[in-house]
């Protein structure tokens, strides 16, 4: 399929195209700022779907508003008919099609047109109306909150919530781009309007959201990740991760180190535990403690050693060899007594799951040799 891309370089538009290249369509016209009208008159000859997402959102005069919205769009069906192409329009619009002002009627007299194009041509038209769409690549000190909240955070800069209880309805790029290539598949279904929505929608107060990505910021020091299990939170950790600076990408963690080897803390949940890195020095055996209610799994990477257990009320010890070799998981439950000694002549390296993250005040841990 020959596929027409507007706003080729816009937000929505690369990671569109990035997508369409994902599943394999080759022939995808980009037409940006920059291109030419003899490049739309050769697009709209043979192109067989047309995703309309050129527009204007903040010009330098305000009559470019109806120009950009409106005319643009008026000139794009000029060539289809020219050419007799009747391949399908999708076109975004903006739920400020709703707003008297001069954005909002510039972008529903781009919806009327295409609507118009319909009636008169028959040719199928999908008008979506979009909330304040969110992801990476969005342009931040722009028109998205999000995109600005998370590029100054993670770039150590103020911002400004104007008004904490304000609801925001917000919808994720990867959604978006879902919705339009279900559409250009023909299965998606209108609105009792006529119109066109994406279907899963965040709704959140401006503060909570700008409290939420500024606690992303504080994971590094915590270690902490946020509760991904919760869909808005985990696209917008992924969001706020696309706005670190390039230099900035990797940080420390703290090695307690010993003669023995180390002990290294990686990252923590609310709700999945704790991951570590065990280092254990030839010879070295760690451990010798046991829990009531906390569990961990042991995997060693590399190295070779055992890991011994006993229950604390039975004198029988259960051995496991381990080895970076062969990696496989050894369960550590709670009411036995457990070491891992490293049997090897070079470092015993094991990632150490548990099921809760340490708590110095409740540590659930007493010493007792297996």
């Amino acid at each position: 399929m020959k596929i027409l891309v507007t706003g080729a370089k816009g937000f929505i538009g690369k990671n569109l195209i990035a997508e369409l290249k994902n599943r394999g369509y080759e022939s995808i016209y980009e037409y940006d700022f920059g291109s030419t009208p003899e490049q739309l008159d050769a697009y709209t000859k043979d192109c067989e779907f047309v995703f309309h997402l050129a527009g204007v959102n903040r010009p330098e005069k305000e009559s470019e508003f109806m120009e950009g919205n409106f005319g643009f769009t008026s000139d794009l069906l000029d060539f289809l008919k020219k050419h007799g192409n009747r391949a399908p329009v999708l076109i975004t619009s903006s739920i400020q099609a709703l707003q008297d002002n001069p954005y909002g009627k510039s972008k529903k007299a781009g919806e009327d047109l295409l609507l118009r194009y319909q009636e008169e041509t028959g040719v199928p038209v999908y008008v979506y109306r979009l909330q304040n769409v969110f992801g990476k690549w969005c342009r931040p000190n722009y028109n998205s909150a999000v995109a600005t909240f998370c590029h100054n955070i993670a770039n150590d800069l103020p911002i400004m919530v104007s008004d904490q209880e304000r609801l925001m309805s917000l919808v994720y790029i990867d959604d978006v781009v879902e919705t339009f290539l279900s559409t250009m598949e023909g299965n998606e279904r209108c609105a009792k309007d006529g119109l066109y929505y994406v279907m899963t929608v965040h709704v959140v107060m401006l503060g909570e959201l700008a409290e939420m990505i500024q606690s992303f910021r504080e994971t590094r020091g915590s270690l902490m990740i946020p509760y991904l299990a919760d869909p808005l939170t985990r696209k917008l950790y992924s969001t706020y991760l696309s706005y670190l600076p390039e230099d900035q990408f990797s940080y420390p963690l703290k090695m307690n180190v010993d003669s023995r080897g180390s002990f290294t803390e990686f990252v923590k949940s609310p709700d999945r535990g704790q991951v570590s890195v065990n280092v254990s020095k030839p010879g070295i055996t760690k451990g010798n403690h046991w829990h009531h209610t906390k569990n961990e799994k042991f995997l060693v990477v590399s190295g070779e050693g055992i890991i011994r257990f006993r229950r604390i009320t039975d004198e029988k010890i259960i051995e496991y060899k381990v080895s970076g070799s062969k990696l496989e998981v050894v369960d550590i439950p709670p009411g036995y007594t457990h070491n891992i000694t490293n049997t090897g002549t070079s470092d015993l390296v094991t990632i150490m799951w548990a099921n809760e993250p340490f708590d110095p005040e409740k540590p659930d841990t007493f010493f007792l040799e297996v």
